[in-house]
């Protein structure tokens, strides 16, 4: 059965559409869609990989969108939509270390270190709205690490892209047992900056009122 459910998910990342879902799943994924876009991505580059590059180029531009659009939520619209949007996605208890932390001077930092961490895009690009960090530096930062995420598989597909293919097919199923685990490290690490002790209460009042 997942023999079949894998190579059925090959054709469709080869599909002539699949350029434009990989980039309305990397841009929704930016600011309200609760699935990251790199299951796609990889499959597509497992399915071509020698476009492995473009289609990471593709899900770079269009999260970087994405997270425009989620900043625009978190700086004009917080009290009507991003709150909700932060409460639907399960990141309420996340918001107050990520009001804190971007707020630090080592914000920029933080969203470029962003791209190497299984912490949600989308909690940081609202954020980044909300406190009001200059789109200049968002943007700049959010390039940066949307590539660090994206552009590392395409790399890795582009150029070990028959070796890796070879890989999976050998060991699909453990392949799938460490996508899994890696999917339940992020939700704890999402867990685990939710309940940062102190700091994150400290920060707790920042999330009281949204800017105007």
């Amino acid at each position: 059965m997942l023999r079949r459910l894998y190579d059925w998910t090959l054709a469709k990342a080869s599909h002539p559409h699949a350029e434009w879902w990989l980039a309305l799943f990397a841009f929704l994924e930016a600011s309200v869609f609760p699935v990251p876009p790199h299951p796609l991505l990889g499959l597509m580059c497992l399915a071509e990989p020698k476009k492995a590059l473009r289609f990471a180029a593709i899900a770079t531009i269009a999260s970087v969108a994405g997270g425009l659009l989620g900043y625009e939520v978190g700086h004009l619209l917080f009290n009507s939509v991003g709150q909700k949007l932060i409460d639907l996605l399960g990141l309420s208890k996340s918001f107050p270390e990520a009001v804190c932390l971007l707020r630090g001077q080592a914000g920029f930092l933080i969203i470029v270190a962003k791209g190497a961490t299984p912490i949600p895009y989308k909690l940081i690009t609202i954020t980044a709205g909300f406190i009001g960090m200059p789109l200049g530096m968002f943007l700049a930062a959010s390039l940066i690490s949307r590539s660090i995420s994206f552009m590392i598989v395409g790399v890795l597909f582009r150029l070990f892209g028959a070796p890796i293919k070879a890989f999976i097919d050998k060991y699909l199923l453990w392949v799938v047992v460490g996508f899994v685990v890696a999917v339940v490290g992020g939700v704890l690490a999402v867990t685990m900056l939710g309940h940062g002790g102190k700091k994150a209460s400290n920060c707790a009042p920042a999330t009281a009122t949204a800017q105007a």
